[in-house]
């Protein structure tokens, strides 16, 4: 979903030298933080709608030649306080060079804990769902909320920014940055492992769905996305903000869990609801692995998911009677109807969510072997056969030869021997096939791939303008490139001038001191969504990586730096 900017907010930015002072006085720091209320509590209800608060800027302005605003909202309308995420921004930009740089850092680093952290318990604070009564296994009649164990423990509701639901796939992201910090501080520690058992809820409720309403304990309310969908598994419209089915939805909750587990060495997810979660995932697998066309009869077999929405946008719906357009027996690949963006796959094995998929199971089975339990062992052996058999079809079906630059990935195939030849500026995408760890930065094929994508010739959808440049996408437009996908292109090359580059035009293209989601290549002034918590935590992510593989490209030393 998107929001675009108003005329008042394209202009502002424009009037800002005109209005503010060129030095900042130290006192400006703390210019509110000590006002407190005449009497009684301090009343959440007077923090501003940060949708509306990120389109301005708030004093006090850097010292560097953009004179980024501050934009953490006020301390008391934080949604959630970490000391270890204050210390990580005083270590990065009390070393940074450029003044703009590190107010960018100090606006997004923490921008997912200010801002969209809607819901959170630690299990202990009395906001934690009551555990069911004794018994309730035996009432055929108990709703699926009285399920016992669902939504106990530690909860947390992470939304996407200026949407009130979680993505599956942006708040896996959004949390990224933090999971370095789940042993230094234990509030990420229940942040995280709240997100988990939140994340665990969704997927064993609807796993065809890619974005989730509040749980219902919140207290929160619930939203309408508008839209006019027929969808199979039927969902309920009070649980699920939206139900398109995208793979990578489901390769983000298992990232989610493996990250946790890789920086933490805890297994306090591997819970009854966790398990039933991935069982979740593995019939998803076998459902979405079948063919349009029984290979035994050649008769058309109806899919298990299918998906229509009353719509003028091609993108936003499937054809053919909300199946998608037909896919090939034997191929080991599953089918995505939709890709990380929410637009509509064109040929539904799409590889980047494939090879997510593929290598997320590997993950997961290496931590399920690590409890000794026997019927983990059993589920690791099946994450690993998908893995197994989705790497394999990636390798046979998703690599093609091309004219100039050789074996490729395409995007995505059909079986048939039919392939797109694009990437979208969206993760997971071709460009970040290295990132999720699928191949090495230095694979012959990913490195022809990486050529043919950054060149308009060969990626229709690789946009350059006088302003800004990079890879777009469908979802909004052939004017507007991504932040995203220049901060992903950072983070898969060596080269000092290129990073930099990078870096730089997302730099100059974020006059509001946020990533935006989008930028008109032509007006960089132009974008849609101030408030894109994911973008700014890609954003994040890449000067902590920079931090410690190139930190003389930011630094004032060449000291490495890591959380």
């Amino acid at each position: 979903m998107t929001r675009t900017t108003s005329w008042l907010s394209l202009l502002l930015p424009l009037s800002i030298p005109l209005l503010r002072p060129t030095v900042v006085e130290a006192s400006e720091l703390k210019w509110d933080m000590d006002q407190v209320p005449i009497k009684g509590k301090f009343d959440e209800t007077a923090c501003p709608d940060y949708a509306s608060y990120a389109t301005y800027p708030h004093r006090p302005y850097s010292e560097g030649p953009l004179s980024l605003p501050f934009q953490r909202p006020h301390v008391r309308c934080r949604t959630f306080q970490s000391d270890a995420i204050e210390k990580v921004i005083r270590d990065v930009t009390s070393r940074m060079k450029n003044p703009d740089l590190a107010r960018l850092f100090e606006n997004t680093f923490p921008s997912t804990t200010d801002t969209t952290v809607k819901f959170h318990t630690n299990g202990r604070d009395g906001k934690e769902k009551k555990k069911t009564v004794t018994g309730i296994d035996d009432d055929p009649w108990i709703s699926t909320y009285e399920d016992p164990g669902r939504w106990e423990g530690p909860q947390s509701f992470i939304i996407t920014g200026d949407i009130l639901a979680e993505w599956l796939r942006d708040s896996t992201n959004q949390l990224k940055p933090y999971q370095k910090l789940a042993t230094k501080d234990k509030a990420i520690f229940h942040l995280i492992l709240g997100a988990i058992n939140t994340q665990s809820e969704y997927v064993i409720e609807s796993p065809y769905c890619n974005a989730f309403q509040p749980p219902p304990h919140s207290g929160l309310p619930v939203s309408l996305n508008g839209q006019d969908d027929t969808v199979h598994p039927a969902f309920d419209p009070s649980f699920v903000f939206e139900c398109k089915y995208e793979l990578d939805s489901l390769a983000h909750f298992l990232a989610l869990t493996n990250a946790f587990y890789a920086h933490t060495k805890s297994t306090d997810f591997l819970n009854g609801r966790w398990y039933k979660a991935l069982d979740s995932v593995f019939d998803v697998l076998e459902a979405q692995s079948k063919s349009t066309f029984d290979p035994e009869t050649g008769s058309y077999r109806r899919n298990q998911y299918t998906f229509q929405r009353r719509t003028d946008t091609g993108t936003e719906t499937l054809n053919l009677g909300g199946i998608g357009n037909p896919l090939n027996n034997g191929t080991g690949l599953i089918r995505s109807a939709f890709r990380p963006s929410d637009d509509a796959t064109i040929f539904g094995f799409f590889i980047p969510a494939n090879a997510q998929m593929a290598t997320e199971l590997k993950r997961t089975a290496a931590v399920l072997r690590t409890t000794g339990n026997k019927k983990d062992a059993t589920r690791a052996e099946t994450a690993e056969a998908w893995s197994k058999t989705i790497t394999e079809g990636i390798w046979e079906h998703g690599v093609v030869h091309h004219r100039k630059f050789g074996e490729v990935f395409a995007y995505e195939v059909d079986g048939y021997g039919s392939a797109l030849m694009m990437d979208d500026a969206n993760y997971p995408s071709l460009l970040a096939l290295p990132l999720m760890g699928f191949v090495s930065v230095d694979d012959t094929t990913y490195q022809n791939t990486r050529k043919m994508l950054l060149e308009k010739n060969s990626n229709p959808y690789y946009l350059e303008g006088r302003e800004f440049m990079g890879i777009g996408g469908p979802h909004i437009g052939l004017q507007n490139a991504w932040p995203m996908s220049l901060l992903v292109q950072a983070q898969t090359s060596d080269d000092d001038d290129e990073i930099m580059k990078c870096l730089n035009l997302v730099l100059n293209a974020s006059k509001l001191g946020l990533i935006h989601e989008s930028i008109d290549v032509n007006w960089s002034h132009s974008y849609t969504r101030s408030w894109f918590a994911w973008a700014n935590g890609v954003f994040a992510d890449t000067i902590l990586d920079i931090a410690k593989r190139k930190p003389h490209l930011i630094f004032k030393d060449a000291t490495p730096y890591e959380p």
